[in-house]
Formats: structure tokens, sequence, C-alpha cells
């Protein structure tokens, strides 16, 4: 399968986000993907929040709620689907 990647250099200096880039891989049926994800806030939090994003943006969407939820103590999950953000872009479906 082919795959496209956005270089790591165009995420640089990105305002209000200070993320730590994760990355999930080896998920089944998408073996050769690799999916992007920020996760933060404390482990035992009593809340996690999970931002899922729409077409066409990314994780970035959430920059300025995120900051907010972390300040009230909770857990923020925000994945970029394939094909957006950082997540790899299959060329074909």
């Amino acid at each position: 399968m082919k795959v496209l990647r956005t270089p790591d250099e165009r995420f640089i200096n990105l305002l209000n986000f200070p993320y730590l880039p994760r990355f999930a891989e080896a998920l089944n049926g998408y073996e050769n993907l690799r999916m992007h994800y920020i996760e933060e806030g404390p482990k035992n939090a009593k809340y996690i929040f999970l931002y899922l994003h729409g077409q066409p943006t990314w994780c970035y969407l959430y920059r300025k709620m995120i900051p907010i939820f972390l300040d009230a103590g909770y857990r923020v999950v925000a994945p970029d689907y394939f094909g957006f953000g950082r997540s790899d872009k299959p060329v074909e479906d």
C-alpha cells in the first residue's frame, strides 16, 4: 500500500499546540498505516474527553478547548483520522 506522510517540519511552530505527538501503529486491518493522536492530562483523571474531528480538519481544531479541560484536571485524547493531520495518508482507498 502506498502511503503519504506529511513531514514533521510542517508541524513546527504551530500556535497554541505544544502537545507531544504520539502514534499508534500495527492496528488490525491498518498494519501499514501510522495514526497520530495526542493524549494529555493525568492518567487517573475522573473524566476522559475524546475529541473527534470532522473533515477536512485534524486535532489542531481543538487547540483552544484542550487547555481548558487540562486545567480542570481532565484527560484529553484527540486522534487524527487516516488521511488528516499527522496521520498517514493512503494513496488509494
